[in-house]
């Protein structure tokens, strides 16, 4: 459901309890500024955020080199030839 915030404000219970249905949307002068969800949800998006960060490319090219030495998988990687027109 959408709220002004006004009416957010004067009817804070209906919006908590109305959270438990889907997440609420606040709008002020018809911007969103605010969403309120149950605590269940936030706490998953606060996971997911942390694992994003803590995900980097040289984890990434890590966990390649772990997976390809269980496979017993040899990645060839051709030399490298400078383009036309490169000193």
């Amino acid at each position: 459901m959408n709220w002004r915030i006004a009416e957010a404000k004067q009817r804070f219970s209906k919006l908590i309890h109305s959270v438990t249905k889907e997440p609420q949307l606040i709008y002020n002068r018809n911007e969103l500024v605010a969403v309120v969800v149950e605590a269940e949800m936030f706490e998953d998006f606060l996971t997911w955020r942390k694992q994003r960060e803590k995900f980097s490319l040289a984890d990434a090219f890590k966990e390649l080199r772990q997976i390809a030495a269980e496979e017993d998988y040899i990645l060839e990687i051709p030399s490298r030839q400078d383009r036309a027109g490169s000193p």
